[in-house]
Protein backbone atom coordinates (compact mmCIF):
# COMPACT_ATOMS: atom_id res chain seq x y z
CA UNK A 1 0.00 0.00 0.00
CA UNK A 2 1.56 3.23 -1.07
CA UNK A 3 2.48 5.11 2.29
CA UNK A 4 0.41 8.57 1.63
CA UNK A 5 -3.09 6.01 1.02
CA UNK A 6 -2.34 4.04 4.34
CA UNK A 7 -1.37 7.47 6.69
CA UNK A 8 -4.74 8.25 4.98
CA UNK A 9 -6.81 5.24 5.90
CA UNK A 10 -5.50 5.50 9.16
CA UNK A 11 -5.67 9.20 10.49
CA UNK A 12 -8.91 10.75 8.10
CA UNK A 13 -11.80 9.75 9.13
CA UNK A 14 0.68 17.05 47.93
CA UNK A 15 1.82 17.37 48.78
CA UNK A 16 0.04 18.22 45.26
CA UNK A 17 1.42 22.30 46.35
CA UNK A 18 4.16 20.47 47.75
CA UNK A 19 4.88 18.98 44.23
CA UNK A 20 5.22 22.60 42.71
CA UNK A 21 8.13 23.44 44.93
CA UNK A 22 10.77 23.97 43.05
CA UNK A 23 9.37 24.01 39.70
CA UNK A 24 10.15 27.87 38.91
CA UNK A 25 13.73 26.64 39.30
CA UNK A 26 12.96 23.84 36.68
CA UNK A 27 15.06 23.95 33.38
CA UNK A 28 13.18 26.98 32.39
CA UNK A 29 15.66 27.24 29.29
CA UNK A 30 13.64 24.53 27.28
CA UNK A 31 14.33 23.89 23.64
CA UNK A 32 14.20 27.21 22.10
CA UNK A 33 12.99 24.99 18.65
CA UNK A 34 9.32 24.83 19.91
CA UNK A 35 8.98 24.18 23.66
CA UNK A 36 7.70 26.99 26.33
CA UNK A 37 9.94 29.00 27.75
CA UNK A 38 8.50 31.07 30.63
CA UNK A 39 9.41 29.52 34.17
CA UNK A 40 7.03 27.30 35.87
CA UNK A 41 4.33 29.31 38.11
CA UNK A 42 4.65 28.00 42.12
CA UNK A 43 1.33 27.57 42.81
CA UNK A 44 -2.11 27.12 41.01
CA UNK A 45 -4.18 29.72 40.85
CA UNK A 46 -7.74 28.65 42.23
CA UNK A 47 -10.14 28.50 38.89
CA UNK A 48 -7.77 26.34 37.02
CA UNK A 49 -9.27 23.07 35.36
CA UNK A 50 -7.57 20.31 33.46
CA UNK A 51 -9.20 17.71 31.13
CA UNK A 52 -7.04 14.88 31.81
CA UNK A 53 -7.29 11.15 29.90
CA UNK A 54 -7.58 7.84 32.71
CA UNK A 55 -8.22 4.78 29.93
CA UNK A 56 -10.91 2.43 31.86
CA UNK A 57 -10.97 4.55 34.47
CA UNK A 58 -7.34 3.67 35.89
CA UNK A 59 -6.14 6.99 36.88
CA UNK A 60 -8.74 8.10 38.79
CA UNK A 61 -9.04 4.77 40.66
CA UNK A 62 -5.05 4.33 41.22
CA UNK A 63 -5.30 8.19 42.86
CA UNK A 64 -8.36 6.86 44.97
CA UNK A 65 -6.80 3.71 45.93
CA UNK A 66 -3.47 5.28 46.94
CA UNK A 67 -5.04 7.77 48.77
CA UNK A 68 -3.16 10.74 47.41
CA UNK A 69 -3.58 14.41 48.30
CA UNK A 70 -6.24 16.41 46.77
CA UNK A 71 -4.94 17.77 43.56
CA UNK A 72 -4.55 21.78 43.31
CA UNK A 73 -6.69 22.37 40.89
CA UNK A 74 -10.01 21.15 39.24
CA UNK A 75 -10.26 18.28 36.98
CA UNK A 76 -13.19 19.04 34.48
CA UNK A 77 -13.42 15.45 32.71
CA UNK A 78 -11.52 12.48 32.90
CA UNK A 79 -11.58 11.26 29.72
CA UNK A 80 -12.31 7.44 28.73
CA UNK A 81 -9.58 7.53 26.14
CA UNK A 82 -6.23 5.99 25.17
CA UNK A 83 -5.10 5.28 21.96
CA UNK A 84 -2.94 7.94 20.14
CA UNK A 85 -5.04 8.52 16.92
CA UNK A 86 -7.60 9.48 19.52
CA UNK A 87 -5.45 10.99 21.61
CA UNK A 88 -4.45 13.56 19.03
CA UNK A 89 -7.77 14.29 17.32
CA UNK A 90 -9.53 15.17 21.34
CA UNK A 91 -6.16 16.94 21.37
CA UNK A 92 -7.34 19.29 18.33
CA UNK A 93 -10.80 19.52 19.80
CA UNK A 94 -9.58 20.94 22.52
CA UNK A 95 -11.84 18.36 24.74
CA UNK A 96 -8.20 17.15 26.17
CA UNK A 97 -5.44 18.47 27.97
CA UNK A 98 -3.60 16.23 29.12
CA UNK A 99 -2.97 12.13 28.22
CA UNK A 100 -0.78 9.38 28.57
CA UNK A 101 0.72 7.62 26.11
CA UNK A 102 3.72 6.02 24.39
CA UNK A 103 6.22 7.42 22.24
CA UNK A 104 5.11 7.33 19.17
CA UNK A 105 1.75 9.29 19.34
CA UNK A 106 4.16 12.52 20.00
CA UNK A 107 5.94 11.51 16.36
CA UNK A 108 2.93 11.47 15.00
CA UNK A 109 1.27 14.48 16.15
CA UNK A 110 4.40 16.29 15.03
CA UNK A 111 4.62 14.77 11.42
CA UNK A 112 0.76 15.29 11.49
CA UNK A 113 1.52 19.11 11.64
CA UNK A 114 -0.19 18.99 15.28
CA UNK A 115 2.33 21.22 18.00
CA UNK A 116 2.09 19.12 21.68
CA UNK A 117 5.00 18.43 23.74
CA UNK A 118 5.92 15.62 26.39
CA UNK A 119 6.09 16.64 30.01
CA UNK A 120 6.59 13.61 31.70
CA UNK A 121 8.58 10.27 31.13
CA UNK A 122 8.33 6.69 32.89
CA UNK A 123 11.09 3.75 31.14
CA UNK A 124 9.18 0.75 30.39
CA UNK A 125 12.25 -1.73 30.53
CA UNK A 126 10.35 -4.66 29.68
CA UNK A 127 7.86 -5.83 26.97
CA UNK A 128 4.41 -4.21 27.32
CA UNK A 129 3.26 -6.20 23.69
CA UNK A 130 3.02 -9.37 23.17
CA UNK A 131 2.35 -11.02 19.45
CA UNK A 132 -1.43 -13.24 18.89
CA UNK A 133 -2.08 -14.66 16.10
CA UNK A 134 -5.83 -15.22 14.09
CA UNK A 135 -6.99 -18.55 15.28
CA UNK A 136 -5.97 -21.71 13.00
CA UNK A 137 -2.38 -20.13 12.75
CA UNK A 138 0.80 -22.23 12.14
CA UNK A 139 2.96 -19.09 12.75
CA UNK A 140 5.37 -19.61 15.98
CA UNK A 141 8.01 -17.13 15.53
CA UNK A 142 8.74 -13.41 14.25
CA UNK A 143 10.52 -14.92 11.46
CA UNK A 144 7.12 -16.66 10.34
CA UNK A 145 5.86 -13.16 9.84
CA UNK A 146 6.71 -12.97 6.31
CA UNK A 147 4.20 -12.72 3.69
CA UNK A 148 1.90 -12.24 6.58
CA UNK A 149 -1.08 -9.65 7.20
CA UNK A 150 0.16 -8.14 9.88
CA UNK A 151 -2.02 -5.35 12.30
CA UNK A 152 -0.51 -2.15 12.23
CA UNK A 153 -1.21 1.35 13.81
CA UNK A 154 1.42 3.68 13.10
CA UNK A 155 0.38 6.25 15.59
CA UNK A 156 0.58 3.55 18.64
CA UNK A 157 2.94 2.01 21.09
CA UNK A 158 1.54 -1.26 19.05
CA UNK A 159 3.01 0.02 15.84
CA UNK A 160 6.95 0.91 16.81
CA UNK A 161 6.80 -2.70 18.53
CA UNK A 162 6.07 -4.35 15.46
CA UNK A 163 8.41 -2.14 13.49
CA UNK A 164 11.33 -2.85 15.61
CA UNK A 165 10.63 -6.33 15.60
CA UNK A 166 10.79 -6.53 12.07
CA UNK A 167 13.76 -4.69 11.78
CA UNK A 168 15.13 -7.78 14.42
CA UNK A 169 14.01 -10.50 12.46
CA UNK A 170 15.68 -8.85 9.40
CA UNK A 171 12.35 -8.41 7.62
CA UNK A 172 11.55 -5.22 5.06
CA UNK A 173 8.36 -3.88 5.07
CA UNK A 174 8.08 -5.10 1.67
CA UNK A 175 8.00 -9.10 2.90
CA UNK A 176 4.70 -8.70 4.96
CA UNK A 177 1.67 -6.76 4.55
CA UNK A 178 0.64 -4.30 6.91
CA UNK A 179 -2.66 -3.74 7.56
CA UNK A 180 -3.88 -0.34 8.75
CA UNK A 181 -6.37 -0.87 12.06
CA UNK A 182 -6.07 0.88 15.47
CA UNK A 183 -5.61 -1.05 17.96
CA UNK A 184 -9.52 -1.29 18.86
CA UNK A 185 -9.78 -2.79 15.77
CA UNK A 186 -7.21 -5.62 16.40
CA UNK A 187 -9.43 -8.39 18.52
CA UNK A 188 -11.85 -8.40 15.57
CA UNK A 189 -9.59 -8.34 13.07
CA UNK A 190 -7.82 -11.25 14.37
CA UNK A 191 -11.27 -13.26 15.38
CA UNK A 192 -12.68 -12.68 11.71
CA UNK A 193 -8.91 -13.59 10.05
CA UNK A 194 -8.77 -9.91 8.77
CA UNK A 195 -5.29 -10.07 9.62
CA UNK A 196 -2.92 -13.36 10.96
CA UNK A 197 -1.13 -11.12 13.98
CA UNK A 198 -1.31 -8.53 16.15
CA UNK A 199 0.56 -6.80 19.03
CA UNK A 200 -1.55 -6.81 22.22
CA UNK A 201 -0.80 -5.71 25.47
CA UNK A 202 -0.07 -7.75 28.04
CA UNK A 203 -3.43 -7.22 29.67
CA UNK A 204 -5.58 -7.65 26.69
CA UNK A 205 -4.18 -11.05 25.68
CA UNK A 206 -5.36 -13.51 28.83
CA UNK A 207 -8.96 -13.11 27.49
CA UNK A 208 -8.41 -13.57 23.80
CA UNK A 209 -6.25 -16.37 24.45
CA UNK A 210 -8.48 -17.72 26.48
CA UNK A 211 -11.36 -17.88 24.10
CA UNK A 212 -9.17 -18.79 21.12
CA UNK A 213 -6.52 -20.81 21.95
CA UNK A 214 -7.93 -24.26 21.45
CA UNK A 215 -9.17 -23.06 17.80
CA UNK A 216 -5.53 -22.83 17.19
CA UNK A 217 -4.58 -18.88 18.48
CA UNK A 218 -1.23 -18.56 20.44
CA UNK A 219 1.48 -15.80 21.57
CA UNK A 220 4.16 -15.23 19.82
CA UNK A 221 6.59 -13.32 23.07
CA UNK A 222 8.86 -10.67 21.99
CA UNK A 223 11.82 -9.25 24.22
CA UNK A 224 10.93 -5.33 22.22
CA UNK A 225 10.09 -2.55 24.28
CA UNK A 226 8.38 0.60 23.81
CA UNK A 227 10.86 2.17 25.83
CA UNK A 228 8.45 5.51 26.98
CA UNK A 229 5.71 5.81 28.98
CA UNK A 230 4.83 9.46 28.95
CA UNK A 231 2.49 12.61 29.92
CA UNK A 232 2.10 14.80 27.23
CA UNK A 233 -0.25 17.81 26.07
CA UNK A 234 -0.70 20.33 23.50
CA UNK A 235 1.38 23.09 22.99
CA UNK A 236 -1.74 25.49 23.34
CA UNK A 237 -2.30 24.00 26.82
CA UNK A 238 1.12 24.30 28.30
CA UNK A 239 1.42 27.79 26.74
CA UNK A 240 -1.19 28.99 29.38
CA UNK A 241 0.64 29.20 32.55
CA UNK A 242 -2.20 28.44 34.97
CA UNK A 243 -2.77 25.17 33.18
CA UNK A 244 1.31 24.51 33.02
CA UNK A 245 1.35 25.06 36.61
CA UNK A 246 -1.64 22.72 36.76
CA UNK A 247 0.06 19.72 35.30
CA UNK A 248 3.45 20.81 37.09
CA UNK A 249 1.60 19.94 40.11
CA UNK A 250 0.04 16.66 38.31
CA UNK A 251 2.81 14.73 37.72
CA UNK A 252 4.00 13.98 41.07
CA UNK A 253 0.39 12.39 41.59
CA UNK A 254 1.08 10.59 38.14
CA UNK A 255 4.35 9.62 39.48
CA UNK A 256 3.64 8.43 43.27
CA UNK A 257 0.26 6.53 41.85
CA UNK A 258 2.43 4.34 39.61
CA UNK A 259 5.17 3.51 42.50
CA UNK A 260 1.72 2.71 44.96
CA UNK A 261 0.24 0.32 41.84
CA UNK A 262 3.55 -1.40 41.53
CA UNK A 263 3.97 -1.94 45.42
CA UNK A 264 0.19 -2.89 45.54
CA UNK A 265 -0.15 -5.66 43.29
CA UNK A 266 -2.53 -7.99 45.24
CA UNK A 267 -5.22 -4.63 46.08
CA UNK A 268 -5.05 -3.12 42.26
CA UNK A 269 -5.58 -6.62 40.59
CA UNK A 270 -8.60 -7.18 42.93
CA UNK A 271 -10.15 -3.58 42.52
CA UNK A 272 -9.23 -3.15 38.80
CA UNK A 273 -8.40 -5.72 36.76
CA UNK A 274 -11.24 -8.50 38.95
CA UNK A 275 -14.13 -5.82 39.36
CA UNK A 276 -13.72 -3.52 36.58
CA UNK A 277 -12.28 -6.08 34.10
CA UNK A 278 -13.88 -9.14 34.49
CA UNK A 279 -10.57 -10.87 34.60
CA UNK A 280 -9.80 -14.15 36.80
CA UNK A 281 -7.50 -13.58 39.75
CA UNK A 282 -4.94 -15.67 38.17
CA UNK A 283 -5.22 -14.00 35.47
CA UNK A 284 -4.81 -10.51 36.85
CA UNK A 285 -2.02 -11.92 38.92
CA UNK A 286 -0.26 -12.83 35.34
CA UNK A 287 -0.38 -9.77 34.35
CA UNK A 288 1.07 -8.44 37.18
CA UNK A 289 3.75 -10.27 37.11
CA UNK A 290 4.94 -8.78 33.57
CA UNK A 291 3.98 -5.44 34.93
CA UNK A 292 7.00 -2.80 34.55
CA UNK A 293 8.81 -1.01 37.53
CA UNK A 294 8.05 2.57 37.07
CA UNK A 295 11.34 4.33 36.74
CA UNK A 296 11.43 8.34 36.14
CA UNK A 297 14.48 9.40 34.72
CA UNK A 298 16.14 12.62 36.32
CA UNK A 299 17.17 13.38 32.88
CA UNK A 300 15.70 12.88 29.46
CA UNK A 301 19.18 12.39 27.69
CA UNK A 302 18.13 7.98 27.01
CA UNK A 303 14.13 9.00 26.39
CA UNK A 304 15.50 11.65 23.65
CA UNK A 305 17.56 9.01 22.23
CA UNK A 306 15.05 6.44 21.94
CA UNK A 307 12.84 8.88 20.45
CA UNK A 308 14.69 9.62 17.88
CA UNK A 309 15.47 6.20 16.76
CA UNK A 310 11.76 5.63 16.68
CA UNK A 311 10.92 8.51 14.60
CA UNK A 312 13.71 7.32 12.12
CA UNK A 313 12.55 4.39 11.70
CA UNK A 314 9.56 5.15 11.14
CA UNK A 315 10.71 7.90 8.36
CA UNK A 316 13.00 4.59 7.08
CA UNK A 317 10.10 2.90 6.11
CA UNK A 318 8.52 6.23 4.03
CA UNK A 319 5.93 6.54 7.34
CA UNK A 320 6.64 10.11 8.77
CA UNK A 321 9.69 12.59 7.10
CA UNK A 322 12.84 12.52 8.88
CA UNK A 323 13.13 15.69 11.98
CA UNK A 324 14.80 16.72 15.06
CA UNK A 325 12.78 14.97 18.00
CA UNK A 326 14.27 17.19 20.49
CA UNK A 327 11.59 19.34 19.79
CA UNK A 328 9.09 17.44 21.30
CA UNK A 329 10.53 17.66 24.69
CA UNK A 330 9.03 20.72 27.27
CA UNK A 331 12.63 20.71 29.90
CA UNK A 332 10.96 22.75 32.18
CA UNK A 333 9.18 19.64 33.76
CA UNK A 334 12.12 17.03 33.47
CA UNK A 335 12.62 16.47 37.10
CA UNK A 336 9.34 16.77 38.73
CA UNK A 337 8.85 12.91 38.65
CA UNK A 338 11.83 11.62 39.76
CA UNK A 339 11.86 13.95 42.08
CA UNK A 340 8.69 13.01 43.40
CA UNK A 341 9.84 9.69 44.24
CA UNK A 342 12.23 7.13 46.46
CA UNK A 343 15.69 6.90 45.18
CA UNK A 344 14.94 3.24 43.57
CA UNK A 345 12.63 4.53 41.47
CA UNK A 346 14.91 7.18 39.25
CA UNK A 347 16.72 5.67 36.71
Amino acid sequence: MHRRAFLTSVFGASAAVAGLSGCAHGNAAADTRGAATEPLADKVPASTSLKIASYLGQQQLQFRLAKLPELPFKVADWLNIGAGPDVINAFRARSLDLANNAGIPPIQAHYQGFDAKIVAIDITRKPNYLFATRPGSDIRAVGDFKGKKLAFSQGQAQGVVLLRALKKAGLGYDEVKLVPLTSNQFLTALQSGQVDVAPLAINQAPAYLKQYSSKGARSIPTDVVDLLNLLWAPRSVLDDPAKAAAIAAYIPQWAKGQVWQYEHPDVWNEEFYVKTQNLTLAQARGIAALANKPLFPPSWDEAIRWEQETADLLAEGGFVKKFDVSSLFDHRFESLAAKAVPEEYRR
